[in-house]
Parts: C-alpha cells; sequence; structure tokens
C-alpha cells in the first residue's frame, strides 16, 4: 500500500499563526485592573480618600490613575494632575502604589510592526485571491488572472441545436456550406480522391444577414462541437494576451475534433498591418499568430475555421489567402422570394390571420436583412396585443414595415393648417411624378403622419419583383420624383420649405454615382473617378482625382439634378388639377393607398 504523506501546509497558514499569537498578547497582557469594573471620579475625591486611609493599591499611569477601595474593593479611576507631594501623601496613606513602566520598542520590532507585518498581511490576502481568480479562470495551466485563457463559448454536440431548416432567404450560402458538413459526416470519400477540404471559410455581408446563425446550423447539421468567439475579446491590456487566447483556442479545437471554430468580427484582430513603427503590437501579434496556427492544421485534421465579417477589403492578404481562409462565402440581403420565406419562418413564431399576403410584405419590405424582417414580424405581434387581438394582421405586418423604415407614428406632434396642406401638396407632388414617368415602381401608400424618424410624411413605392439593374433613365427618373416634393411646393405656394432636405441629398447622391461611378457621363465615359469603401457598412466613396475634375464633376451634378427638377415642375403644371384634387383628398384622410391614388388619377 502506497505511503500517503501529509500534505505540505502552505505559508499562508503560518503567517494567521502568526497574527493569532499577535491578537492573543494584545488582548491578554493588559492590567489587571482592566478585567474589573472601574468607576470614574475626580482628583479631589482621590486626595480625600489618601488622607482617610481608604484606598488600598494605586497605579499611576501616564495619562490615569488607578485605585481600589480597601473595604468594596471597587476600583477607581481619575486623572493625572500636577502633585509633587503625591508620593509623600501615598506613602503616609500605607497604600501600596506602582507606577507604569514604558519600555520602548526595539527598532527590529517598530520595523516588523510598521512594514513587514503590513506587507505578509497584504501578501497573504493578495495570494488568496489570486488562488481563487485562477481557479476560476481554468486552474494551475492560466496564465496570470485568466489572461491567456481563450474563454471561448463552447457548444458541445445536440441534437436539439440550429439546423439549416431554421435558416431562410440564403440558399446559395447554404449550399457553399453543406460541402462543409457531408465531409465532417463522411471524411473518407474525401480522403479516398485526395481532396482537402477548405482550412478556413470566411462569410461576408452586410449585418443581420444571418452569417452567425448559419456558423451554428453547420455545427448542428454536423453534430460537432461548435467554438464560439467574437474578434475583439482576443484583444487584452497586455501585449502577448491576445496571442496566447488564439493558442489556447486552437490547442481546445484539436482536442475536441471534429469540430467548428467559429470567430464573429475577425476584422478586429485581421486587419491589414501597415507596418508602421508604433503600430497596435498587441493586434499584430494576435494576427501574426493566428497565421501561424491556420499554417499548422493540417488538410484533414478535422477542425474547420468559420469567421464571419462586415468588411472583408479590411482583412490582411495573408489571412485571405488560399491555404488560410480558401473560401468566401457571401451571405448577402435576400431577395424577393427570400424576404417571403424568411418572413414565413419568422412568422411560426407568432400567431397570424391566415389571409396575410407575405409576399406583400416582402415586395414593402425591399433591402430589409433578416434580423430587420424578424423585428418587422415581432413589432406586428405586439402592435396586435396592444390592439387587443388574439393573432397578427396584414395590417399590423405593414404598419411594422413603416415603424421599421420610418419610426413610429408621433401621435402628439400636431401640425399647423398651412403645414399640413404642405406636406399634403408634397408628398402628392412625389407620387405624381414618378405615376407620370415611365420605369418608375408603383406607388403603394401616402401618408402625412409625422414619424419619430423626423419625417412629416412620406410616399412609399414598390417594385414588382426583384431589381437589380438601373438604365440611365431610371435614375434619373429616381432623381425627378426626389424633386417632385419640392417643385409641388413652388407651383402652388410660389416658395420653398425646409422640408425636402432628405430628398436633395438623395437627388444628388444618386446624381454623383451617374457621373463617378456608373459611367453615365457623356464626358468621363468608362472612367471611374469615385471608389467606394465599406460597401456592407453605408458605402463611404472616396473621390480619386486631379481639382480641376472634381470641379467639373460638380458641375454636371447640379446640372443633372437641375435639369430633372425642371422636368418634374412641367409635369405638375400640366397635371394642376389632379394635383390638387389628389392633395386635398390626402389632407383630409391623412393616409390614402396606392389603388386610391391611382383610381382618382386615372378619372
Amino acid at each position: 500500500m502506497q505511503e500517503v504523506k501529509n500534505p505540505k501546509k502552505p505559508w499562508i497558514y503560518y503567517y494567521g499563526i502568526v497574527l493569532l499569537i499577535i491578537f492573543v498578547l494584545n488582548v491578554i497582557a493588559v492590567p489587571q485592573f482592566a478585567k474589573m469594573k472601574i468607576k470614574e471620579v475626580d482628583y479631589g475625591t482621590f486626595m480625600t480618600m489618601t488622607e482617610n486611609r481608604e484606598i488600598e493599591e494605586v497605579e499611576v499611569q501616564s495619562n490615569e490613575i488607578l485605585f481600589k477601595d480597601k473595604e468594596s474593593d471597587t476600583i477607581y479611576k481619575t486623572g493625572v494632575m500636577y502633585d509633587p507631594d503625591l508620593v509623600s501623601r501615598l506613602h503616609e496613606s500605607g497604600a501600596k502604589f506602582t507606577s507604569e513602566i514604558v519600555e520602548e520598542m526595539s527598532p527590529l520590532m517598530n520595523i516588523f510592526l510598521s512594514w513587514i507585518l503590513p506587507l505578509m498581511i497584504f501578501m497573504a490576502v493578495g495570494q488568496i485571491l489570486s488562488k481563487k481568480m485562477m481557479k476560476k479562470m481554468g486552474g494551475k495551466d492560466s496564465m496570470m488572472f485568466g489572461m491567456g485563457k481563450s474563454n471561448a463559448k463552447i457548444y458541445v454536440k445536440s441534437s436539439e441545436g440550429i439546423r439549416f431548416s431554421d435558416i431562410a432567404g440564403e440558399d446559395e450560402a447554404k449550399e457553399n456550406l453543406t460541402e462543409i458538413v457531408d465531409y465532417l459526416h463522411n471524411p473518407d470519400k474525401y480522403r479516398e480522391i485526395g481532396a482537402s477540404m477548405p482550412k478556413g471559410i470566411l462569410l461576408v455581408g452586410p449585418p443581420g444577414t444571418g452569417k452567425t446563425m448559419l456558423a451554428k446550423a453547420v455545427a448542428g447539421e454536423a453534430n460537432v462541437s461548435f467554438f464560439s468567439m467574437s474578434g475583439s475579446e482576443f484583444v487584452e491590456m497586455f501585449v502577448g494576451m491576445g496571442a496566447s487566447k488564439v493558442r489556447d483556442l486552437f490547442k481546445q479545437a484539436k482536442e475536441k475534433a471534429p469540430c467548428i471554430v467559429f470567430i464573429d468580427e475577425i476584422d478586429a484582430i485581421g486587419k491589414k498591418r501597415d507596418g508602421q513603427i508604433g503600430g497596435n503590437d498587441e493586434r499584430e501579434q494576435t494576427l501574426n499568430q493566428l497565421l501561424t496556427e491556420m499554417d499548422g492544421f493540417e488538410g484533414n485534421t478535422g477542425v474547420i475555421i468559420l469567421a464571419a465579417t462586415n468588411r472583408p477589403e479590411s482583412l490582411d492578404p495573408a489571412l485571405t489567402r488560399p491555404g488560410r481562409f480558401d473560401r468566401r462565402v457571401p451571405v448577402e440581403l435576400p431577395d424577393l422570394d427570400g424576404r417571403e420565406a424568411i418572413l414565413r419562418v419568422h412568422a411560426r413564431k407568432i400567431k397570424v390571420s391566415d389571409n396575410v399576403d407575405f409576399k406583400q410584405i416582402a415586395r414593402m419590405a425591399s433591402g430589409a436583412s433578416g434580423a430587420e424582417l424578424a423585428n418587422i414580424v415581432n413589432e406586428a405581434a405586439l402592435r396586435a396585443v396592444r390592439d387587443g387581438r388574439k393573432f397578427a394582421t396584414q395590417a399590423d405586418l405593414e404598419e411594422s414595415i413603416e415603424v421599421v423604415i420610418a419610426g413610429y407614428q408621433k401621435k402628439n406632434s400636431i401640425l399647423t393648417t398651412k403645414e399640413k396642406l404642405i406636406v399634403s401638396y408634397h408628398e402628392i407632388g412625389h407620387a405624381l411624378v414618378a405615376a407620370k414617368q415611365t420605369d418608375s415602381a408603383p406607388v403603394q401608400k401616402i401618408t402625412i403622419i409625422p414619424r419619430t424618424s423626423g419625417a412629416l410624411g412620406y410616399t412609399m413605392q414598390v417594385d414588382e419583383g426583384n431589381h437589380y439593374l438601373m438604365s440611365k433613365t431610371e435614375i434619373e427618373n429616381k432623381i425627378a420624383t426626389y424633386t417632385g416634393g419640392r417643385a409641388a411646393e413652388e407651383v402652388v405656394f410660389g416658395e420653398v420649405t425646409t422640408g425636402a432636405s432628405n430628398d436633395i441629398e438623395q437627388a444628388t447622391k444618386l446624381a454623383r454615382a451617374m457621373i463617378t461611378r456608373f459611367g453615365m457621363s457623356e464626358e468621363f465615359d468608362m472612367v471611374a473617378m469615385e471608389t467606394v469603401s465599406n460597401q456592407y457598412l453605408g458605402g463611404d466613396t472616396s473621390l480619386a482625382c486631379s481639382a480641376d475634375t472634381q470641379r467639373e464633376i460638380d458641375r454636371q451634378v447640379v446640372e443633372t439634378v437641375k435639369r430633372q427638377h425642371e422636368k418634374a415642375i412641367q409635369i405638375l403644371v400640366e397635371n394642376k388639377v389632379k394635383l390638387d384634387e389628389l392633395a386635398k383628398f390626402l389632407y383630409e384622410r391623412e393616409t390614402i393607398t396606392g389603388e386610391e391614388f391611382m383610381k382618382i388619377l386615372n378619372s
């Protein structure tokens, strides 16, 4: 039988004993009088009792005098006074008297109590806290306070995880990822032919399109462990901690292979290295470690790296080259059929009316992401509850689209009679110019109810189907439609207001894009004057041309918008009767449908 040795007591144990001894000594080593009840009297009483020989014992201390009565054994105390004859009187009274002996502390003891003891206590408390934190962060193998641990969220094998059937509107992305699932299920058929799966797959697309859900669906379909971590979680205060987290993450992944490692927002650590001195050393070390770990992966280890980003153009080329992230899977905004499928998926979670037209809702929600569509369905359910209904209706879904696009109705915002009339003509001006032009989307709804976004009204146009390309004529017609509101104010009231600020911005953007990016200028032909960055995050643009060229671009932009503005004014002047009739109808009703608008226009 193996001998069991007594475990060695930690040094904190002995510190505790020393502290206990000091405490006991300070408590016990007190004068004997401290155990008895002490009564305080004045110095005159003390002198009287001394002269009457009533005192048995006296102890003179530095700031007080303690004395004991002969008869009652009561202990008294009084303050010390200047009394040169005190010793003589005490001697004559026959009382026993002593004086406190003040011993100066040795220098070593003074240093011990002033410096060493507090330091020992501080170190002991720090050691206890450190051990507790390290234990929570992963035990003895953890680095200082666990900062070297990856802390990745681990989702183990589960039969109830997310599946591809739970995700709609991204058929191309699911098709690309199905091959990965098949490899994790049947790796032998790929090994027989000598094929290797991509080490890394990069999911790129706008926010809210379901990149994270797709990664989880791959793990759910393959029924393997899933490691999830955000790129920002690798960034630490101390240089080297991020690289340590990368090593720890890949170590865990190899131990649990086959598995999937998902790094969300990888651009937080994967940005291009600029090579400048004094850059972000911590981020670059983390990126270098990630590159090294991905190089060290064999093609058939059963570990697949998935990453997601909204900014693929900002990633380091060494990270996106073949051999690291071999495959890029676009996760774009859903088309019309995709939006309808997404709406139906989320509608399964709530109660909806049987006559809801999801195709029409999908048309109205053009450009919405999967997350926005989920929000639209949820807003419809909330509206149904507010109105006391047990299910959501078509009207609830249509109103929820307007809530997501333009905000809630501002019920407390009341326009004056004149402002309401101006807004009515403004919105009818948009709709009338759009209706009188070819290749314009049909008008779906017109309202003059103010919204929390700041809009006093808006005109909704809905395309019949998917629309990917725009001709020069279509763009010019759209610019004319944007100017229709301001044109109506000029035609009817002879003056302009601030209500067209957003229209002016949109019209200017379109006109500039025609000239600088779409090659629709005769003078510049097919020369790009402007580049787009962050295409998935707003599409910021920057001009790349000389100052003279910029002046010419500005001139052509002004000319283009002005030409379409004049066209809008001409359309409204030619249809002034219908403009007045429709504006009056909208003023009275506040909200009208596209059918009502077209019925009056064509009557």
